[in-house]
């Protein structure tokens, strides 16, 4: 497998009044994993039912109730971890992390404060050819998602739905590795990317499935370099931490926004509390939600109710065996198979689905860096002008590669297959039988071609005398003569017999 080489980019600087600032952001992701029951009990995550519809005795904490661990909640954080190349610990354990709030109803959460199921890996995050930040990922942990208050439906009552209650959340914690606001949302599409690969997440950033809260320090140059060094956090600033963040737009402006409050609040001699903030997207701004609890303000302890979790490295040895070829992975191939640059490669890899799409092209062209072109420029370009996806997509693989195939083939001419995709994606249709039936097959005779070269050239006697003296003017000959055949006239051919008619 070809290893694509990476430099790591500059940090963002920053300039305050009276000095450089640099950021430091870490990132914990709050992902639901892809399960149709919840982390403790059988009722559905089902989106968008009717409020409190999906509430199992367990979730509403009736008395009696006990949890009940979803064996397949725990196999999607395996696979999560595996496919981030983490550490798989086969012993772990349930906490209960207490706060009282009303879309809570037992009282606490349930997640995995001192032994989470999985350790340190990696994400590479890919920021432009060549470049690209190495963030380490601290662990991965289960827990229980809350319910959701509603305050906007009644001018004097708020109204509680416990939908959400019990969902299976998988928080990815990151270190403090990313260094701009820019670094931050691309890590977190790429991590999404990761998690739609594996199946482990569907990534629904709008419907809450995908969320993060954001960890926003500031530091003067050189302070970070001795954090890595030393893993010291003193020499980092304090942090203020930027809560339920589901847009990589909002993600950038938060952080750009309170990294200058920050900024400004050192400089004229202030100190940075470290708390929790929320994110107003109409006025830009970020405010104080509640100072920055600690784990002993949640009163953490080990959950009576559930045993140790204890995995086999067998099982864990078969999920690893499953896994799907990952995004690296795949962009790598692309770029080794089919002779792609990277950016092609990572344009092809964005999704699942349009690696699909592009290897299917490819398998019935037999050529990589055509397929490649005509699927990211010509097919995508005019889905995104439609706001389609991929799997909306009116030509089938199976068609662009019979285009393709026509070109390579010499029966028609890069400009007549656009208009032979028009048709496609339009109408639908057999590429090949709506050359023949329209008359679109480029013309090769150069019998025929030559009378039109020669036609043009006695036609236009003066702009022959100017090619002569300049022989880039030939190209206009060349226009005129694939005017004069509706553009079906092979172009090499024509170029080559312009350039001999005229004495060039």
């Amino acid at each position: 497998m070809l290893d694509l080489s990476f430099e790591a980019p500059k940090p963002k600087v920053i300039a305050g009044a009276k000095h450089d600032w640099e950021l430091v952001i870490g990132m914990e992701v709050h992902a639901q994993i892809a399960s149709k029951a919840k982390l403790f009990s059988g009722a559905s995550t089902g989106f968008g039912a009717e409020p409190n519809s999906h509430v199992a005795f367990v979730d509403a904490a009736m008395p009696g109730m006990l949890p009940v661990i979803n064996e397949f909640c725990v196999e999607q954080a395996v696979r999560t971890g595996l496919g981030l190349k983490a550490q798989i610990n086969l012993k772990s354990a349930f906490d209960r992390k207490n706060y009282f709030y009303p879309d809570l109803p037992q009282g606490y959460q349930i997640s995995q404060l001192y032994h989470p199921i999985v350790g340190e890996g990696e994400v590479i995050v890919d920021m432009e050819p060549g470049i690209a930040r190495r963030v380490r990922i601290e662990r991965i942990h289960i827990e229980q998602d809350a319910g959701k208050s509603i305050h906007d439906m009644d001018p004097n009552m708020s109204f509680v739905d416990l939908n959400r209650t019990g969902v299976a959340l998988m928080e990815i914690v990151s270190r403090p590795d990313l260094r701009g606001p820019e670094e931050a949302a691309a890590y977190v599409v790429k991590l999404r990317q990761i998690l739609r690969y594996l199946g482990t997440c569907d990534g629904n950033m709008q419907n809450g499935n995908l969320r993060a809260d954001v960890n926003v320090s500031v530091c003067r140059p050189g302070q970070y370099e001795k954090y890595q060094e030393t893993q010291d956090f003193s020499h980092l600033g304090t942090r203020c931490e930027i809560k339920n963040m589901n847009s990589m737009r909002f993600i950038q402006a938060a952080i750009d926004y309170e990294a200058r409050r920050q900024i400004a609040l050192l400089e004229s001699g202030g100190s940075v509390v470290q708390e929790t903030r929320l994110y107003d997207p109409d006025k830009n701004e970020t405010r104080s939600m509640r100072s920055k609890e600690e784990a002993h303000d949640y009163r953490y302890f080990p959950d009576p109710d559930l045993l140790p979790l204890e995995i086999e490295q067998g099982w864990v040895d078969g999920i690893q065996a499953s896994l799907p070829e990952l995004p690296d992975q795949k962009k790598a191939r692309f770029v080794k198979d089919f002779g792609l640059s990277e950016y092609d490669a990572s344009v092809l890899t964005a999704e699942t689905a349009n690696a699909a799409y592009f290897e299917a092209v490819v398998e019935a062209s037999g050529d990589g860096k055509l397929s490649a072109n005509w699927v990211i420029n010509e097919l995508f370009g005019r889905l995104k002008k439609e706001d389609h996806s991929i799997e909306d997509s009116p030509v089938t693989p199976a068609q662009l590669a019979g285009i393709i195939a026509l070109i390579k083939s010499g029966d028609i001419s890069g400009k007549i297959a656009k208009d032979v995709f028009e048709i496609v994606y339009t109408d639908g249709g057999d590429p090949a039988r709506i050359v023949e039936e329209k008359g679109l097959k480029q013309v090769t005779d150069t019998g025929a071609i030559e009378t039109a070269v020669d036609e043009v050239i006695a036609a236009n006697p003066a702009q022959v005398e100017k090619a002569k003296e300049n022989p880039k003017l030939a190209g206009w000959f060349v226009g005129q003569v694939m005017k004069a055949t509706g553009g079906k006239a092979n172009p090499a051919a024509v170029n080559q017999i312009v350039t001999a008619k005229l004495g060039l």
